[in-house]
């Protein structure tokens, strides 16, 4: 009788699994690409991408487990590679690779496994020398540097914010800057020289400089930047609000608006995430990608948000959850800008974890001070976002589409529920719109493409200086950091011959 029922078991073991259409990933025709693989593409944490496909062609839609895949990167001849890996599941049928070097190396060599088999063409070769983040070897030709980053060959943002000026002459935007702007607002003065970078602070609030300070000595590493000289709005609001006809002045900001004419860069927090992916930040644009939470079917079907009350909409919106907790799920974990009501806007709420976020198919993205910046970590989730209409806007929103990554509610939320009430009518909809999104976010918004958004922001800046950029009195040199436990040899430097 004990045999007889073991082998049911194993009988209806087998026939669940071919009733589910369970498939086995192939070693030969899984997929391996990206720019993890390529040596010349130097990032904080270095990332590639596999795609699960089976014996026929097909490729996985959903996660065939999340140990399918095994990868080991080693230097050859090195009796420690000091290299963190991580295998992510994008739950998707893909899963994406990083990994971050505490050491250069003269080659490196990528495996990855599939039951003991090498998938697609591992093993993979880096023929270097590779350069782990910290090591300073910029390369002398842009243009060279630009065409291995695959950067494209322009970016719509930087040429419509510096549409607006003809020329930039340094001497005269110093005197005029720091006069118009330098007692009242926070401002960091730059002047890249020889691929050197210089600054000089004005205002009381400038320990934001250290976002700028680590983007630009991150870059100065890894390509040759042209001497430049220009400003950087710390503050959250943009500042230049005079009208096209009048004169205006260049300024660098995190966030624009439709009322100002600043120049619009990443976001600091979008920045950080990059230059400390796999460091001391937990989100960024790759660990989201492994926290999408349930799949479409199984998550809430409540609109969500969570935050702080840094603008009235956010108001209107706890209370508006308050009358219809069957549609929105919105609270306050804090409570600084406005008077603390709590029959009106509580209870307060513990903070959440943002990957709890996506438990739920549908996101409010309501502006705080300026733009919420959370949105690129939302668009990269499963789910679909609700996008209120704003006046504020950061380097990728005239890339977004509404309807197609999105869906926009009016700024005043009068339509919000009507909104939220379409989404859960039209889920097939939805549930694209919320692929179309994360898509987006996967392609446009790592970190390969912020350096090489910062990088033609600079050079095409550059272009419109009609003076010599100066290392101006009462600039200082903002140091390289000191790698003292694993210096490299940078090959584009000549070495002196000792005497």
């Amino acid at each position: 009788m004990c045999e007889l029922w073991l082998l049911c078991t194993v009988l209806v073991f087998a026939l669940s699994g071919i009733s589910n259409g369970s498939k086995i990933p192939s070693a030969v025709k899984s997929l391996v690409w990206g720019s993890g693989l390529e040596p010349n593409i130097v990032l904080p944490a270095r990332y590639f991408f596999i795609q699960a496909v089976d014996n026929s062609g097909q490729n996985f839609t959903s996660s065939p487990g999340e140990s399918t895949f095994q990868v080991k990167i080693v230097a050859p001849g090195e009796e420690f590679s000091r290299i963190w890996v991580q295998v992510l599941d994008r739950k998707d049928g893909s899963f994406v690779v990083r990994y971050r070097m505490y050491a250069s190396y003269p080659n490196l060599q990528i495996d990855v496994q599939l039951q003991d088999k090498h998938v697609a063409k591992s093993p993979y070769t880096l023929t270097g020398p590779v350069y782990h983040e910290n090591c300073e070897c910029p390369e002398d030709d842009s243009a060279k540097w630009l065409e291995r980053m695959h950067c494209p060959q322009s970016i719509s943002q930087i040429l419509r914010d510096l549409a607006f000026f003809q020329t930039i002459d340094p001497d005269k935007i110093v005197k005029e800057i720091t006069k118009r702007f330098g007692q009242r607002q926070s401002l960091c003065h730059y002047t890249i020289k020889d691929n050197q970078v210089y600054i000089k602070t004005h205002g009381e609030h400038v320990g934001f400089r250290i976002f700028m300070d680590a983007i630009l000595l991150s870059l100065t590493r890894k390509v040759k930047l042209p001497d430049v000289e220009f400003f950087v709005n710390l503050g959250d609001w943009p500042l230049e609000k005079r009208k096209p006809t009048e004169k205006l002045h260049p300024i660098l900001s995190w966030c624009g608006s439709n009322e100002t004419r600043d120049i619009v860069m990443p976001t600091y927090d979008l920045t950080e995430s990059v230059l400390e992916t796999m460091g001391r930040v937990s989100l960024d644009m790759i660990s989201v990608q492994a926290n999408t939470g349930p799949v479409w079917e199984d998550k809430n079907s409540t609109a969500f948000w969570r935050g702080r009350d840094s603008r009235r909409e956010r108001l209107e919106l706890v209370k508006l959850a308050r009358k219809h907790p069957d549609l929105i799920d919105a609270a306050f974990t804090n409570f600084f800008f406005f008077k603390h009501n709590e029959s009106l806007y509580g209870p307060l709420v513990k903070h959440v974890s943002f990957f709890d976020f996506f438990k739920y198919k549908y996101q409010i993205n309501i502006d705080g001070t300026v733009a919420a910046y959370r949105l690129p970590y939302l668009l990269a989730g499963d789910s679909v976002v609700l996008k209120q209409d704003s006046v504020y806007y950061e380097h990728f929103y005239n890339d977004l589409k509404p309807w197609e990554h999105y869906v926009p509610f009016k700024r005043d939320l009068s339509d919000l529920l009507e909104k939220i009430q379409w989404v859960k009518n039209h889920d097939v909809e939805a549930k694209k719109i919320a692929k179309a999104g994360q898509e987006f976010a996967r392609n446009s918004l790592m970190g390969d493409t912020i350096f090489c958004y910062y990088v033609k922001l600079f050079q095409e800046y550059a272009n419109l200086q009609v003076g010599e950029p100066k290392i101006r009195e009462g600039m200082e040199l903002v140091e390289q950091p000191k790698d003292d436990l694993f210096p490299c040899t940078c090959h584009r430097k000549k070495v002196k011959d000792e005497l």
